[in-house]
This record gives structure tokens, sequence and C-alpha cells, in this order.
């Protein structure tokens, strides 16, 4: 599903070259559930970005599903992460003007009338707030709603458009123990119930350790890469 060859990433720092991931070599099977691990500095997000067509890569490939990123405008990039990619962030990234239903219905409208499933759009809105346990709050703003449940909206929000992908950046990271679990346990039954492929950037060794593999990321290099029973 997702082909890294050879992946790299630079910045200029005070006029000087800052290699932040080095010759990333990494392959994810479709169905996968990967956890990107390290300490902070390590290129986690960076990593997370580039695999999701986010930013551009100083060096190497990344495909998606037999495409190759680099060969795609920003403009056919944009529209193929709406169509094929899914994001949890830890910031939420709620819109605030907007209802918890008109915050999932966003991506629904920005791809027009494809409708992923069949089904009325607006049906399919209450189904996904439904199932994350918002039924009775999908009118309410995200000023209404606390954190745990602002995420459960951006979780519904994330398989709007049934993503071939998911990307989550240290989803519970803004959220308490409890709340974090509850998020977790919810993202991985949708993950398993719609068969979408799971990259997850976390420092959370309990929350890696629900995944079936985890890669770890030391100086912008993969130092590990383990696979696990999962959870």
């Amino acid at each position: 599903m997702i082909e890294a060859i050879g992946l790299g990433q630079t910045y200029s720092s005070g006029g000087r070259p800052l290699a932040v991931l080095k010759d990333i070599d990494l392959t994810i099977e479709a169905g996968g559930f990967v956890a990107i691990v390290g300490p902070s500095g390590s290129g986690k997000t960076t990593l997370l970005g580039l695999l999701a067509g986010l930013d551009e890569a100083s060096s190497g490939t990344v495909s998606i599903d037999g495409v190759n990123l680099a060969r795609l405008t920003e403009d056919e990039r944009a529209k193929f992460r709406a169509r094929h990619v899914g994001f949890v962030f830890q910031s939420f990234q709620l819109i605030p003007t907007l209802t918890a239903r008109e915050n999932v219905l966003v991506p629904m409208e920005l791809l027009g009338d494809r409708n992923p499933n069949g089904a009325p759009i607006e049906a399919r809105v209450v189904d996904l707030l439904d199932r994350v346990g918002l039924g009775d709050r999908m009118d309410h703003y995200p000023a209404q709603l606390s954190g745990g449940e602002q995420q459960r909206v951006a979780l519904a929000r994330a398989f709007a458009n049934r993503p071939k992908i998911l990307f989550a950046d240290e989803p519970t990271g803004n959220l308490d123990a409890e709340t974090g679990h509850h998020i977790i346990d919810l993202m991985v039954e949708l993950n398993q119930d719609f068969a979408t492929t799971l990259v997850l950037v976390t420092h959370d060794p309990e929350l890696a350790a629900r995944a079936n593999r985890i890669v770890r990321l030391s100086g912008g290099k993969i130092i590990e890469d383990t696979r696990t029973d999962g959870a």
C-alpha cells in the first residue's frame, strides 16, 4: 500500500543543511497497523508527512497504492489525499464555526457528488457519529464538546470517505489516559471494520504495542522494524 525508497529530508538551519531523515526504505502492506516511534527530533512526524504526501521529500520517492506522489502536481496530490487518505492529529483541527455533523460532512462535500458507499451522504454522517458515540451531539460546535468528543468527531471525519490509509499523529497527545485509550479502541475498531491501513506516530509505548508492527526511528534513520502480536 505504501512504499518509500531512499527517502530523505533536509532543511536549512542557520545557512547549513540539516538532515532530518536519511535514506529511509519502508514498505507498509495493505491493512497493516504500523506504529512509528522514537525520541523527540528523531523524524517521526516528518516521515509521516512525507508518507502522506503532505510534504515533498528532498530525495527518494513515496508511492501509495502504486501511485508515485512525486509525479503528481500539488493539486493532484491534494485530490489524491482527499479520495484515499484520512488524517487524525493531536490538535483535532475541527472547524470551530461548524457543528460536529458539518465537520464530518466537509470531506464528502469536497469530493462533490461522490458517495463512497451509495448511501445518502447525510445518512453516512449520522452513522459515523453514532459509531463514535456522538449521535446525540452532532449539532454541537467544537467549543461545546470535550477534548475526547472533539477527537471522536475528528475520527468520524477521517473515515468519511472510506480512506485506504489513515495517518494519525499523536492522536491521544492532548487527552487524559482513560480518554486516550477509548479513542484508540475506536480507531482500531473502525480501522478493522473498514480494512484501512493505519500508520500511527506516537511516543506512548502502550499505544505502540497495539500495532502489529513497530518502526523505531533515531537520528532520522530506521534502527528497528519489529512485528508484534498487536491487540
